[in-house]
This record gives C-alpha cells, sequence and structure tokens, in this order.
C-alpha cells in the first residue's frame, strides 16, 4: 500500500465518522424532542463513540501520511523534520492544526453532561467539517474567489453531512411510528427532518454546482482526468440519492398514512445511507487528485 492510497482511506474513515457525528447530533439536539432524543441517543451511544475513535484517530494518521507523500514515502512518515515542517509551511499543515484541534475538543465531549452532548458534539464536528475547506480543491483560487469557494464549500460539507448523517437516527425513529407512547414525538421528529431535509438537499445541489463550477469552470466533460470521471459518478449517485428522498416523501409516506407499513420508508432510508458511503468514498478518491 502507497502512502497515498492509506491517506484516501483515512481521509474516508475521518468523513464517515465525521459526518455521523454531525448530522446525528445536530438532528438528535435541535429537531427531535428531549426524551425522543435522550432514547435515541443512548441507543447510538457505542457507535457515536466508535465515530469519536475514529475520526480522532484518523487525525492524527493525517499528517504523518501527508508528510510521507511530500517527503520520499514511508522512509519519511515519522521524520520529526519533515513533519514540522509540512504542520507549518504548508496549506494542509495549518489545516491540521485546526483539524486537530476540533477532534480534541471532540473527544471531550464524553466528559460533558448528557444535556449538553448532542449539541457539543454537533459543534466540534462541524468545525471539524469546516476545516477541509482551509486546503485541498477549497483552497486552489486566490484572493476573494478563494473566500467565495471556501465559504461555498462549507456550506455544501454541512449541508450534506447534515442530510447523510441524520439518516442513522431516522432508520431507529422509524419504527416507534407504530408504538405508543413514543410515537407523536416521532411523528414530529420525521416531519421536521423531511422539512429541514428539503433545505438540505437544496443546498447540496446548489453549492455542489457552485463548486464544479469553481473547480473546473464547467461540467465534468473531460474523462481522460480521473477526477472527472470520479465526479460524474459521484454528480449520479447524489441525484439517484434525492430521487430516493422525494420518492420517500411524496410517494411511500402517503402511503403510510393508508397502510401503516414502515418497511418501504426504512428501505429508502438504507438505501441513500448505502448511496452516501460511496459518495464519501469517491470524495476520499477525487479529493487527492488534479482536477484538470
Amino acid at each position: 500500500m502507497t502512502p497515498d492510497t492509506a491517506l484516501i482511506l483515512c481521509r474516508l474513515l475521518f468523513d464517515a465518522a465525521v459526518i455521523l457525528i454531525w448530522g446525528s447530533a445536530a438532528y438528535l439536539g435541535a429537531l427531535v424532542s428531549p426524551d425522543l432524543g435522550r432514547a435515541v441517543g443512548d441507543r447510538l451511544s457505542w457507535l457515536n463513540m466508535t465515530a469519536i475513535a475514529i475520526a480522532v484517530t484518523s487525525t492524527a494518521a493525517i499528517l504523518p501520511l501527508r508528510t510521507a507523500i511530500i517527503g520520499d514515502g514511508w522512509s519519511d512518515l515519522f521524520t520529526p523534520e519533515m513533519i514540522w515542517a509540512v504542520m507549518t509551511q504548508t496549506d494542509v499543515g495549518n489545516a491540521w492544526i485546526v483539524q486537530a484541534g476540533g477532534a480534541l475538543l471532540l473527544g471531550a465531549t464524553a466528559f460533558l453532561p448528557s444535556a449538553y452532548r448532542q449539541r457539543g458534539r454537533a459543534v466540534c464536528a462541524a468545525l471539524l467539517l469546516l476545516s477541509l475547506t482551509l486546503s485541498g480543491h477549497a483552497a486552489m483560487n486566490s484572493g476573494w474567489l478563494r473566500l467565495v469557494h471556501r465559504v461555498n464549500s462549507g456550506v455544501h460539507l454541512l449541508s450534506a453531512g447534515a442530510w447523510l448523517g441524520a439518516l442513522v437516527p431516522v432508520l431507529l425513529i422509524l419504527p416507534m411510528l407504530g408504538r405508543g407512547a413514543p410515537r407523536a414525538d416521532a411523528r414530529m421528529a420525521l416531519m421536521r427532518f423531511s422539512t429541514a431535509g428539503h433545505v438540505a438537499v437544496t443546498l447540496v445541489l446548489l453549492s455542489g454546482i457552485a463548486n464544479t463550477l469553481l473547480i473546473l469552470g464547467g461540467l465534468p466533460s473531460d474523462w481522460s482526468f480521473s477526477y472527472q470521471r470520479l465526479l460524474t459518478v459521484k454528480i449520479v449517485l447524489v441525484v439517484a440519492m434525492a430521487g430516493i428522498a422525494v420518492v420517500n416523501r411524496y410517494v411511500f409516506v402517503p402511503r403510510f398514512a393508508r397502510h401503516h407499513s414502515v418497511l418501504p420508508l426504512k428501505v429508502c432510508v438504507v438505501a441513500e445511507i448505502v448511496l452516501g458511503l460511496a459518495v464519501i468514498a469517491l470524495v476520499a478518491w477525487f479529493g487527492t487528485l488534479q482536477p484538470r
């Protein structure tokens, strides 16, 4: 395995973990009733703690891997002088400093009182997602265009993460529609997710189009570049996810009101999660490539 491949895997783990934490914590902390939020949060606690451990570990690994790529390969993985130079003299190093701070704060949320834990995790995960705009393609422009690109990328990351990460607690809330006490809270939580989801999906699509124009100046039509081939696949998958979300909301939700079967709703949510993971993997890959 080359350092480049290891970095892609590390980025995949980092992105998936932080998106899960951001989306689920923001949803449970802001759009779900306190009682239901605590109940679902308790069921997700092992997954959240695993995601936090992955986010912290992958953050620690990213800087040495970047150093190995910039330097002479694996031999420079733990060379102190090279690591220091990359950390202090490059955009990726400066971004890593912010990520390391965010990862430490995220780990510290485990010691927060339970009433503040979800919101604390959401804030730290949002910071980690925004730190991704400090390097890479979001920082490829100069002057005011760089700021516009970073802001747009931040909107894209936060809206996409809110949509995808919230799907995991939604999957746990859906079966509660047929139960006694939690039914009203579950119905309200899912209605709020639907409303917020419309906003998130719209922002994902609009900011994604803007990002493509900022990076390529047009559509990804030159498939001689791996970046543009992979970006095209990503666009297809995101459109498929949006289509599934629309079918779920406007076809299966009305059917549920008549037949009270959550199975089609759950199948759609699982399909969105699977496609979302594929999108994260693609972004982790083509984020390391030259666009043109």
